[in-house]
């Protein structure tokens, strides 16, 4: 009985001591207001500008883009409603009338961004 109590109280202590943990982003969080100019990439990959500081690549993990260029509308929003996305869950596509899936989402590096074809740049 006394080995017990020792190891709830043990575990209590240890449970106390660790740090709680926040949920984990993929990415730094973007305002959905700050989302500016979207292209095609292929019928998988859009990529997006972020007021001009950012370039990010969402991957589908359906063809939900297929037959659809740069000048196509595309409804990009966040799916919760917190004019925030942070993570790949967060983000919700939609083009010509079919609902994407987001694979990933990636915040390209400067160098990343400067490689893209001129095609694909938004």
């Amino acid at each position: 009985m006394k080995i017990a109590l020792v190891l709830m109280a043990a575990a209590s202590a240890v449970a106390l001591a660790l740090p709680a943990q926040a949920a984990p982003h993929d990415i730094p969080c973007i305002l959905i207001s700050e989302m500016r100019n979207h292209t095609v990439g292929d019928d998988h990959t859009l990529y997006f500008d972020v007021s001009g500081r950012a370039t990010y690549r969402a991957v589908m993990s359906n063809n939900c883009l297929a037959g659809a260029v740069s000048s196509d509308p595309i409804v990009l929003r966040d799916r919760f409603g917190t004019g925030r996305i942070c993570n790949r869950i967060d983000l919700d596509v939609s083009s010509r009338g079919a609902r994407c899936i987001v694979q990933s989402l990636t915040k390209l590096t400067p160098a990343e961004a400067a490689a893209l074809p001129n095609r694909v740049k938004p």
